[in-house]
């Protein structure tokens, strides 16, 4: 038998519920759209977090709400977070999540020009993630 993975991302940095309505920023909605596509047969989630106003966080205790309930409801999802340099540049911000010990966290190995901004990952940066995920056990999303 031949094993699929999908891997569902509720919601990235960019998407507003002025764009669309359906896009999940608060922690329960992101929850709620996870464990209804682990019902559809999703294997990993690529996590973004948002803060009380809805804009993008790297903070731990925002993910923590989110990773908290998805272990505790599905816990055979790979759980997968956001490194993103997009709007966060240190990596004490980058990083802080990863002391949540998800399954995964996603490391960018070059940096990507967007619209308005590029998200920069410059090669210490790049290494010092490697090095945190290493010690902590978390596998790179590449």
């Amino acid at each position: 038998m031949n094993k699929l993975i999908i891997n569902f991302t509720p919601t990235g940095m960019i998407p507003t519920k002025e764009m669309s309505p359906y896009v999940p920023i608060s922690s329960d909605e992101i929850i709620n759209d996870v464990l209804q596509a682990n019902e559809l047969g999703i294997t990993i989630v690529h996590l973004h977090a948002r803060d009380e106003n809805g804009l993008p966080t790297y903070k731990i205790s925002e993910y923590r709400k989110i990773l908290d309930k998805i272990r505790e409801y599905a816990p055979e999802l790979v759980l997968c977070v956001s490194l993103s340099g997009r709007n966060f540049n240190e990596f004490s911000k980058r990083s802080e999540v990863l002391n949540l010990l998800p399954d995964m966290g996603s490391l960018t190995l070059s940096s990507l020009n967007f619209p308005k901004a590029a998200s920069v990952n410059d090669p210490d940066m790049i290494q010092n993630l490697a090095g945190r995920m290493m010690e902590l056990g978390v596998k790179p999303e590449l």
